[in-house]
C-alpha cells in the first residue's frame, strides 16, 4: 500500500483529507505522518507534500483557492495592475480564515473553491469582476495570444460573465503582442476609432496599428523597447515612415495606464490635421 507521503505526491503535492480517508488513510495514521514531518497539515483537513507555491500555499490557509490576478500573473497573462498580494475565492456562504503574515484578498463569488488554484477561465471571470472591464479586456487577449484558451474554456467564460461585458468578447483579438495595444484600442474603440491591427508597411515594417491610411500608432510596453539599441531602432522606423508619407505616434507603458487624456489628445490632434490636409 502506498503510504499518505507517496500518495500524496502523486495527487499533486495537496490534499484533503476526506479524499485521502476515502484511499484508506485513517485521521491517525495522517496525525502521525504530520507528527513524523513527513507530511504538512497547512490548515485543518488539507495536507501537503514537498515544496508549495508560497501564494497557494497563502490560498490554502485562507480556506480557497488561488484565483483572479494571481493566477493570472502564475501564466504569463498580462495583467493591468500586477498583485502582489495572493488573491483567493473563498465562496459566497464560507469564512476566510486568516493566517500567520496574511495579506490575501478574498473573493466571496458564488460556486466551490476548488483545491488549490482555479483554471484560467475561472480567475478571468473574477478578474472582471475584482479590476473591471478593462483590465478583462487586456488579460482576455493576453490569454487568447498565448493559446490558454479552448473553445469550451471560452465558452464558460461567455456564460459566467454579464451580458453588459459579452461585447469585449466579440472585440477580442489573438494578435495584441501587449496588454498596452489591447488597453489602446479598447479606448480608441469607444471613441469611434478603426484601428487596423499589425500592419506591414512597405519600408517601414509591421506596426503595431494603421489609422486612416496615413497614421501609424506604436506601443511600447514596459517590458520592451529599453536600451540604445531598441531606441534606435524605433527612430530609424519613425523617419522611415516620416519619408513616406506617414505620422507616427509612440507611446509607452506610462502614457497609457498614467496619462490617458494626452495619448488620446495627441490620437485626436494627429487625426485632425490628416483630415485637415487630405
Amino acid at each position: 500500500m502506498l503510504s499518505a507521503t507517496d500518495t500524496i505526491r502523486r495527487l499533486g503535492g495537496i490534499a484533503r483529507g476526506t479524499h485521502l480517508q476515502r484511499l484508506g488513510f485513517s485521521r491517525r495514521s495522517l496525525s502521525r505522518a504530520v507528527a513524523s514531518g513527513a507530511v504538512e497539515r497547512i490548515r485543518d483537513g488539507v495536507f501537503a507534500v514537498g515544496a508549495i507555491d508560497p501564494e497557494l500555499r497563502s490560498a490554502i490557509a485562507h480556506g480557497g483557492a488561488l484565483t483572479c490576478a494571481s493566477v493570472l500573473r502564475m501564466l504569463r497573462v498580462w495583467v493591468l495592475s500586477p498583485t502582489l498580494v495572493p488573491h483567493v475565492w473563498v465562496g459566497a456562504h464560507r469564512h476566510a480564515h486568516p493566517h500567520e503574515g496574511c495579506a490575501c484578498v478574498a473573493h466571496f463569488f458564488r460556486g466551490r473553491p476548488p483545491l488549490g488554484r482555479v483554471a484560467v477561465d475561472v480567475a478571468l471571470v473574477h478578474y472582471l469582476r475584482c479590476a473591471g472591464d478593462e483590465a478583462f479586456f487586456a488579460a482576455y487577449e493576453s490569454a487568447l495570444r498565448l493559446r490558454l484558451l479552448t473553445k469550451a474554456a471560452r465558452t464558460r467564460i461567455r456564460e459566467s460573465v454579464p451580458a453588459s461585458a459579452r461585447w469585449l468578447l466579440e472585440l477580442a483579438r489573438t494578435d495584441a503582442d501587449s496588454g498596452l495595444e489591447s488597453l489602446l484600442r479598447l479606448r480608441l474603440h469607444l471613441l469611434g476609432i478603426r484601428l487596423d491591427c499589425q500592419v506591414s508597411i512597405r519600408g517601414v515594417g509591421l506596426v503595431d496599428f494603421f489609422v486612416g491610411g496615413r497614421l501609424i500608432l506604436e506601443v511600447d510596453g514596459r517590458e520592451n523597447h529599453e536600451g540604445m539599441i531598441m531606441r534606435h531602432k524605433d527612430l530609424v522606423r519613425d523617419a522611415a515612415a516620416s519619408a513616406l508619407g506617414y505620422e507616427s505616434l509612440r507611446f509607452d507603458y506610462a502614457q497609457v495606464v498614467h496619462d490617458w487624456p494626452t495619448v488620446q489628445a495627441a490620437v485626436l490632434g494627429a487625426l485632425a490635421r490628416l483630415r485637415d490636409h487630405s
